[in-house]
């Protein structure tokens, strides 16, 4: 009968055969400025105790309450501290089955909701969210148990693989919204030992003679911080806690510095900060030079950004993954040049299969429709999601679309959802014109997105750069981006400043995890305007 790994089983492991080695670097604030003084490491033997102390605190409290093991516990916490990620792994040490939220969800009404989805039978949540109204289910602070005086004297079950790999281990949420609240997504055993697997190729050390050292890149309430810690975990890493997921660069180089840092894990949004000021920082530069690698994840690099960091060696891959699989696709390591292709993870069972063809009806214009490929994870593999999420022919589909620029190798070319429809059911690809527009007027915008769902055509949003005139902006995008539009069906095409809105910085509605735009949320919160232009437009 086969077992299945968990990350319990992974840490026992690692605590025994590496018990002095760090497994965080914690910050120590001075209290006065709330600045990070320093870091102090916990060893992996500390951790390993303090998960064994926090499991025994809630299976006391949770069986005083009749809670029974293998109940559904929510675990309501910021996801960016040592002291969090011992509650999370407490809850799967305990035998409990964590359903994890974070901060960005509005309100505890959503949660509860939530949790009566997952039958879940009590609450824990961080103190700083202040009090949670009494509920039909038990609710209790996430406290530091280290500082309890009281010592838990409670048997907990001996830590084995599990043996049925339907059974549920964690529960986490999708990071959009369907009707107002997010979609459960549950993991089996089976799931999270394909995770660990996965998750050990992306975090394999480029020199396994010495600890690697990163940093958080989300909240571990996010699959995607929780899976790149469950692989740095497997290679006995250490993690470093910063001050905030979007840490300055300053932070960057004294993690650098004192806590030996030698790989970066962010998204593109905040990594995008560092690689702009190294710009004007050798010393910055040349310590991202000096990393063994920067993985990223979420979005592409900017065109800019591609050109630095491979003008300047900095070693980088790109991951393709999301809520509901993790890892899915990994940048070509032999690629030589700009612009590596991705490549699907070692042991999985994924196909590219064609979207609906169209036909050339006007000669010499692109159709890159007739290759589009969308990603579909096959029921056989084993990172293939929960059934719940599978569609009616067992498999589970992106809705992510590729070209396939080489044998087995594929280029993004954005989400399903990110070719709108016109108003006469034509596709048109936003990804397209808005990394055209970032590849030719670098120097006029700060971001961009391309809406029009419904409509005619695409219109652009553009968050300028500060001090330039909006029309001058708009004339000079129409002026760069003509000869790419040129080649593009009618519908497809802005070819007048009408199209083009310019609005201030950090106007658009922005995700809070990885910082993306909104596409839905820019139309929503601008029809009023849309409308007027396409009125304008059209008469």
């Amino acid at each position: 009968m086969p077992s299945y790994r968990t990350h319990i089983t992974v840490l026992q492991q690692v605590a025994s055969e590496h018990p002095s080695l760090p497994a965080f670097q914690v910050p120590q604030y001075d209290v006065q400025t709330g600045q990070i003084l320093n870091w102090h490491p916990i060893s992996y033997s500390r951790f390993f105790a303090d998960v064994e102390l926090f499991a025994r605190y809630w299976t006391a409290i949770l069986s005083s309450k009749g809670v029974p093991p293998r109940s559904v516990v929510g675990i309501w916490v910021g996801g960016m501290t040592y002291v969090d990620v011992l509650h999370i792994y407490a809850m799967v040490r305990a035998g409990y089955i964590p359903q994890l939220f974070s901060l960005r969800l509005p309100n505890p009404d959503v949660i509860f909701e939530l949790l009566a989805k997952s039958n879940g039978q009590a609450l824990i949540f961080d103190s700083s969210f202040g009090a949670v109204e009494p509920q039909s289910i038990p609710t209790y602070m996430a406290v530091d148990v280290r500082a309890e005086e009281d010592v838990f004297d409670v048997a907990l079950p001996p830590i084995a693989e599990g043996e049925d790999g339907d059974a549920i281990l964690m529960i986490f949420h999708t990071s959009g919204s369907t009707s107002g609240r997010p979609k459960l997504v549950p993991c089996s055993y089976r799931w999270w030992d394909m995770c660990l697997t996965k998750g050990a190729q992306c975090t394999a050390p480029r020199n396994p003679a010495r600890q690697d050292v990163t940093a958080w890149m989300g909240s571990v309430c996010h699959i995607g911080q929780t899976f790149m810690y469950a692989g740095h975990l497997q290679h006995a890493a250490c993690m470093v806690q910063p001050s905030a997921q979007a840490f300055p660069s300053s932070e960057l180089i004294e993690m650098i510095a004192r806590c030996g840092l030698n790989r970066l894990n962010q998204f593109p949004t905040y990594l995008a900060i560092h690689l702009r000021n190294s710009r004007q920082d050798p010393k910055l530069l040349a310590m991202l030079q000096g990393l063994d690698l920067i993985f990223y994840s979420g979005l592409m690099l900017s065109q800019e950004d591609e050109e630095w960091v491979h003008r300047n060696g900095i070693r980088i891959v790109n991951c393709f993954g999301n809520t509901e699989c993790t890892a899915m696709l990994l940048s070509d390591p032999e690629w030589k040049g700009m612009h590596a292709p991705l490549v699907p993870m070692q042991g999985t069972s994924y196909g590219f299969f064609p979207l609906a063809t169209t036909s050339d009806s006007e000669s010499g214009h692109q159709n890159a429709n007739n290759r589009l490929l969308e990603l579909v994870i096959l029921s056989d593999s084993n990172d293939c999601p929960d059934r719940s999420l599978r569609a009616a022919d067992g498999h589970y589909h992106t809705g992510d679309l590729f070209l396939e620029v080489a044998p087995g190798r594929y280029v993004s070319r954005g989400r399903d959802d990110d070719w709108i429809k016109s108003e006469n059911s034509l596709r048109c690809d936003t990804k397209a014109i808005e990394d055209n527009v970032r590849a030719t007027c670098a120097d006029l915008i700060e971001d961009c997105i391309v809406v029009g769902n419904g409509r005619p055509s695409p219109a652009l949003f553009i968050e300028a750069k500060p001090g330039l005139k909006e029309e001058k902006v708009k004339k000079d995008i129409v002026r760069r981006t003509r000869q790419f539009h040129s080649r593009r069906y009618l519908h497809e095409r802005i070819s007048s400043t009408n199209f083009i809105i310019v609005v201030p910085s950090d106007t658009l509605p922005r995700t809070a995890s990885k910082g993306n735009i909104r596409r839905r949320a820019v139309e929503e919160s601008f029809k009023a305007e849309l409308d007027r232009i396409y009125g304008v437009a059209t008469q």
